[in-house]
C-alpha cells in the first residue's frame, strides 16, 4: 500500500490495519494455505507484505471466501473508491508469481531464518550439492519425482 496523502489518516489507517488482521486470521487456520509472510517498508509512505502460499488455488479461495475478512475489507475499499472525494488517498497493488518447485534457490549466510526459508524450511547447502547447478538439479529432480544428476 502507498499513503498518497498523509493528512487523510481516516482513509489510509483502515487499509494499513486491515492486513495484520488478515494475517492473524490466516495464522489461526493454517489449512487456508498461507505458509509465511514478511512485512516490509520502502519508505514512510510505502508498505509491503510478501506472502508465501501453498498454492494459487488456496490464495484465490481465501480472497473470495465470504466468511473471511479479506472479502469484507475489499468490499469496503470498493465502496470508498466509488466516492470521488475519498479516492486517491491510499494506493494498493497486488502482484503474484507462480514458482514451481525446483525453480528457485535461497541461500542464507549468517542470517536468521528469513523469507522462503521461514515459510518452507531449511536444508543445509551441502545436502543438495556444493554448486548452484547441483542444487537446481536436486530441486528439479525432486519436483519431477526422479533422482538428481550430478554435475561434478
Amino acid at each position: 500500500m502507498r499513503i498518497n496523502h498523509f493528512w487523510a489518516v481516516h482513509h489510509w489507517a483502515p487499509v494499513l490495519l486491515a492486513m495484520p488482521r488478515m494475517l492473524r486470521e490466516l495464522a489461526g487456520d493454517r489449512s487456508r494455505g498461507l505458509l509465511g509472510h514478511r512485512l516490509l517498508t520502502g519508505s514512510p509512505r510505502t508498505y509491503y507484505v510478501v506472502q508465501y502460499w501453498e498454492s494459487k488455488e488456496k490464495l484465490y479461495a481465501y480472497a473470495a471466501a465470504p466468511d473471511m475478512f479479506h472479502h469484507r475489507a475489499w468490499a469496503m475499499m470498493n465502496r470508498k473508491e466509488r466516492k470521488s472525494k475519498t479516492r486517491q488517498h491510499v494506493g494498493l497493488w497486488h502482484e503474484a508469481y507462480i514458482v514451481p518447485e525446483g525453480s528457485y534457490e535461497s541461500v542464507y549466510a549468517d542470517m536468521p531464518t528469513h523469507g522462503l526459508a521461514a515459510a518452507t524450511g531449511v536444508l543445509p547447502v551441502e545436502s543438495r550439492g556444493r554448486y548452484a547447478a547441483d542444487r537446481y538439479a536436486y530441486g528439479a529432480a525432486r519436483a519431477s519425482g526422479g533422482s538428481p544428476a550430478s554435475t561434478g
